[in-house]
């Protein structure tokens, strides 16, 4: 099944080979005095996006790990899970990578070819605080350590107050220009099943929400792969409102009141969350120890917490420390929040009706 990065996130090319320090942006971290010797001079290999997720996690957990611990982590970024797969592949039995954070469709894929190691989750301390389902992915294999969430993307300027259902979508006088996700996305098999549910369907009787999908079709400016287009289009007053789509792709232009691009996760039917997961590949070339101490704390709470606050990516860690100024913002979420609205993919279901779906989605927007 095409998960979310598999296809979006291929905008991104860039990939580069760089220690933290080097990577690390304006943006606040947190920092902490060494206190455990026992990395001192040790050296963990490090997977991640290039993107500003990435970035944020070189900020928010490596840089705090290499202060807390004295050691140094050295980060490969990369534009997409299909190349992660690509680059621990290509190292047969001998890994680069101690560590990498990546969707949960690649690491279910690395698991099926035997190239991870399934984690034991008592060397995993803050996992008590992590609810259940967001535990573990790829049978196992996986620790969760933030989800990608979903919302309703939408003008400032056209917009008094932000959305608070999917049906605004289908409001021609609110919204006379909108976007909406490719095809291939798994955000699109989301908005089909918002569709349905809207026109009294779900899931499973999917019918009505293709129906109500086409009477959006006169109004789509674009199906939007490209995230800094979809930016430059609301900066221009292209357009209007546009979803499912992740806040986390517009961390600079939201900041920025000269796009006028506004997000909200306060929909009263929920937000649609993907679990990103860290991965310990087989025959790893670093200190096993070292390997855990970095996922225990990518759980840490005051992590998690800025992890939310920077990226706008949820929480696993029901305990997250979010700032009482941030837990203002409509973007930043908090552990509450995501305990009662968040909605979490049946991926085995997706993927019984995924290459059916894209194209009857396909067939309503190209024709």
């Amino acid at each position: 099944m095409g998960k979310h990065d598999l296809n979006r996130r291929q905008f991104i090319k860039t990939v580069g080979v760089a220690s933290v320090a080097a990577a690390a942006m304006s943006m606040p971290f947190i920092r902490a005095n060494a206190s455990d010797t026992r990395f001192t001079g040790k050296t963990l290999r490090l997977l991640t996006w290039s993107d500003d997720t990435g970035l944020a996690a070189l900020r928010n957990i490596a840089a705090t790990f290499e202060d807390k611990y004295g050691c140094k982590v050295i980060a490969d970024r990369t534009g997409s899970t299909s190349e992660m797969v690509a680059k621990l592949k290509a190292g047969g039995d001998r890994p680069q990578y101690d560590i990498i954070t990546l969707a949960g469709v690649g690491a279910e894929g690395l698991a099926a070819a035997n190239l991870l190691e399934k984690p034991d989750l008592n060397r995993i301390p803050n996992l008590v605080d992590v609810p259940e389902k967001y535990r573990t992915g790829a049978n196992g294999h996986g620790i969760g350590y933030l989800l990608w969430c979903n919302s309703l993307v939408y003008s400032t300027r056209t917009q008094k107050e932000a959305p608070d259902s999917y049906a605004a979508m289908w409001d021609a006088d609110l919204a006379p220009n909108i976007f909406l996700p490719p095809p291939n996305w798994t955000e699109a098999m989301d908005l089909i099943i918002i569709a349905a549910k809207l026109a009294g369907g779900d899931e499973h009787n999917i019918e009505p929400g293709f129906k109500k999908l086409a009477e959006l079709k006169s109004r789509v400016v674009t199906l939007g792969e490209n995230p800094n287009q979809i930016a430059e289009l609301f900066r221009t007053g292209s357009l209007d409102m546009g979803g499912l789509y992740a806040p986390a792709f517009f961390p600079k232009q939201i900041r920025d009141p000269a796009y006028g691009l506004g997000a909200t996760f306060g929909m009263k039917e929920g937000f649609y969350t993907d679990l990103m997961l860290s991965v310990m590949p087989k025959n790893r070339p670093g200190d096993t120890d070292l390997a855990y101490a970095f996922i225990n704390h990518s759980l840490d709470p005051l992590v998690q917490g800025k992890m939310a606050e920077d990226i706008y990516n949820g929480p696993v860690n029901a305990k997250a420390i979010i700032s009482a100024e941030a837990r203002k913002s409509p973007y930043i979420l908090t552990p509450e929040q995501i305990a009662e609205k968040a909605i979490m993919h049946d991926n085995a279901f997706l993927a019984t009706v995924h290459d059916q779906w894209i194209r009857r989605y396909t067939e309503i927007f190209s024709s």
